[in-house]
């Protein structure tokens, strides 16, 4: 590994976010993320640089994951992120390992990483806390500083979200996302992936301004389940979005990978099953395009952020210059487009039927 990156001059942020009465804590939590991100590349400096010095240093042989729910999505976002820029392997541990099970994992020479917004369920908190004891080096990432799983770990990186009201989680997905990126980027020495998080600001301000609703909604109101793809770092975002639309919009929605779509979950598709895939500016776009491509080819209405596929339905999106942070300006625009698509349907995305803000599970 090399000497660490150094900051770039942080982004101007001067106006707040638009905010109106009838507003949901959804839609204001999503407009809230250019701000979220900028401080917490800010604030958090100095901890991420810390955090980024101890990888190196410990120079691991591996790296495991462990979170639950929008947070493992960040983990899952994490995995192809640490693989791709340091060249190690990434397995997520099951947290019941820990908290039900018992079990000790031999996990010296590594490091872990510990997702959570609040930092304070049981089973994370134990694994991360089972995981220091076998010897990994252990870096909590939480909207919540003086928690149970910041304590438990080495280092603990505040993501500064602020407080997030809505049950659907958006801006503190981003923001541990990108602390997670913003680690790796000083842990290798990444000037470039560095520079690219201090221009996320701008881009997510663009992505908010992105229009789906208008191109999405006739097609997907009128149907019962939908196929989300993504292949490589875009694959989290697959997954966060096809839980957004569970968890908001009461609707079924799958996660692929556009490879893996081609074989048995090929069966259902048809004319009356319409599919979104959120391809990137990465290796992995020309292979999404093409899959796209093939769906639609089979009937199904297909809606790609790609000018590469040629038979479907093209959705605004905004690219960042980086392949790292590509996927996480289209998951903004999904966020605004399934906040928009839950009240289109009469739902408040705010209080998800059965769901409460924290679980806390053992």
């Amino acid at each position: 590994m090399t000497t660490e990156p150094t900051m770039p001059n942080e982004p101007t942020m001067s106006t707040e976010p638009t905010k109106s009465a009838g507003m949901t804590h959804m839609r204001r939590e999503i407009e809230e993320i250019p701000l979220a991100v900028a401080r917490l590349l800010d604030g958090s400096g100095t901890v991420l640089t810390e955090a980024g010095r101890g990888i190196r240093e410990r120079d691991p042989q591996f790296v495991v994951t462990v979170a639950r729910g929008s947070s493992d999505h960040a983990a899952t976002f994490m995995k192809y992120a640490v693989e791709l820029t340091a060249g190690l392997a990434v397995a997520s541990v099951g947290p019941s390992i820990a908290s039900i099970y018992g079990a000790e994992l031999r996990l010296g020479g590594s490091a872990c990483l510990a997702i959570s917004q609040s930092g304070k369920s049981p089973d994370i908190v134990a694994m991360a806390e089972t995981a220091r004891a076998g010897g990994a080096l252990t870096i909590a990432i939480t909207n919540t500083a003086d928690s149970p799983l910041a304590r438990a770990s080495d280092y603990a990186i505040d993501i500064l979200a602020g407080p997030e009201r809505s049950v659907a989680a958006t801006k503190t997905f981003i923001n541990s996302a990108v602390a997670g990126l913003g680690l790796m980027a000083h842990a290798t020495g990444d000037e470039a992936l560095l520079a690219a998080l201090f221009e996320l600001p701008e881009h997510f301000r663009k992505a908010i301004a992105c229009d789906w609703m208008t191109v999405l909604s006739d097609t997907i109101e009128k149907q019962k389940s939908l196929f989300i793809l993504g292949r490589g770092p875009s694959a989290a975002m697959a997954n966060e979005a096809a839980l957004k639309f569970k968890e908001t919009c009461g609707m079924h929605a799958e996660a692929y990978s556009a490879a893996e779509v081609m074989h048995g979950p090929l069966a259902l598709i048809g004319p009356d099953f319409p599919v979104l895939a959120l391809a990137a500016r990465d290796a992995s776009e020309p292979s999404v395009a093409e899959a796209a491509d093939s769906l639609a080819a089979k009937g199904a209405p297909v809606f790609v952020t790609s000018a590469l596929a040629q038979r479907v339905v093209r959705l605004p999106h905004v690219a960042t210059g980086h392949p790292l942070t590509d996927p996480l300006t289209l998951i903004v625009s999904f966020y605004m487009f399934v906040e928009a698509f839950a009240r289109h349907r009469g739902l408040d995305p705010d209080t998800p039927r059965n769901l409460r803000k924290v679980t806390e599970t053992v």
